[in-house]
């Protein structure tokens, strides 16, 4: 059943709402449903999002939490098509261990990290909506689970590396085609569609229908709550043109190549590899104009500069020179 109210997606949500500490419980809910058990953020720490140099990489992490346990858990959520996302993250969570733990002190004071991905794009093939991933040591020969001992202020203490090494979970939002049953189910149905059932009992859920409602908001923010769904709707049609342009480069290259041999063996051959070598050409060497076209977009449509910064990845200089 959908609701007469309209609701913020929840990637502006998070950037805003969500980091006011009268409005964790939402954000503690989604938590507590991933991973099944109670989470409590006892505060958001200093987000890799302000970049320390201009060399800084990871700059997109929307939300970096500290639960009841010490352990930290990263949010981000990602519009549009990357192709070295894996790397980002792996990126992401080292920088982050490193950042919470001071020259000269123990590795045990190493905290556990959980990087959560909300993906709005098609990262790979698979038929779920939710991927987890976590370091395991396993016998090769025997397949049991190593179980480490350590000494913990005087006491030995046995420790599975999964209670140690991250934890990763991919939120596939796209992919989510079910009847919602489950909280989880609820979250990535709210996730994809921003509707919420006015009788969930979801962690979080109910508390988001109440400070979520994109009514409540005033007129300014409507409008830049607006301009930034306008963004994403410009920023996915270029990317799916770019995407387009690359498969029919690819698709005449092919047919080039397997028709110059004169033989079918070489047009099915010409074919695969035109196709792959142009997607693959039209989404990484056009990379560079696709984000400039995006930023020239954007600019017409009056987002700022850091807007358009965080959308682009491209650089102030190269933002006002357009």
């Amino acid at each position: 059943m959908e609701t007469t109210d309209r609701y913020i997606r929840f990637d502006w949500a998070i950037k805003r709402l969500l980091r006011q500490k009268a409005n964790f419980g939402v954000l503690e809910g989604l938590l507590t449903v991933l991973l099944n058990e109670k989470v409590e953020i006892i505060e958001l720490l200093e987000s890799e999002s302000n970049q320390q140099t201009i060399d800084d990489k990871f700059n997109r992490v929307d939300i970096k939490a500290k639960n009841s346990k010490g352990e930290i858990i990263i949010v981000e959520i990602q519009n549009t098509r990357e192709l070295y996302y894996l790397e980002r993250i792996l990126y992401g969570v080292a920088k982050a261990i490193t950042e919470h733990i001071s020259l000269g002190e123990r590795y045990y004071e190493v905290k556990k990290i959980y990087s959560v991905s909300i993906l709005y794009f098609d990262i790979g093939i698979g038929d779920d909506y939710l991927y987890h991933g976590q370091n395991t040591f396993l016998g090769v020969h025997t397949g049991d689970q190593l179980l480490v001992s350590t000494k913990e202020k005087n006491a030995i203490v046995s420790k599975l590396p999964s209670e140690i090494f991250p934890e990763y979970f991919l939120i596939r939002v796209n992919e989510f085609d079910k009847v919602a049953v489950t909280p989880l189910e609820e979250w990535i149905e709210y996730l994809k569609t921003g509707r919420i059932r006015p009788d969930t009992q979801a962690p979080g859920l109910a508390e988001a229908r109440r400070k979520l409602v994109y009514y409540n908001m005033n007129p300014k923010e409507r409008h830049a709550y607006d301009e930034h769904l306008n963004a994403i709707m410009i920023q996915n049609d270029v990317l799916d043109g770019a995407k387009l342009e690359g498969r029919m480069e690819g698709l005449a290259e092919g047919l080039a190549e397997g028709k110059a041999e004169g033989k079918a063996e070489g047009l099915a051959e010409g074919l695969a590899e035109g196709l792959a070598e142009g997607k693959a050409e039209g989404l990484a060497e056009g990379e560079k104009n696709k984000q400039i076209e995006i930023a020239r977009k954007f600019k017409e449509i009056g987002l700022s500069t850091e807007m358009i910064i965080q959308g682009t990845g491209l650089s102030a200089e190269e933002i006002n020179a357009l």
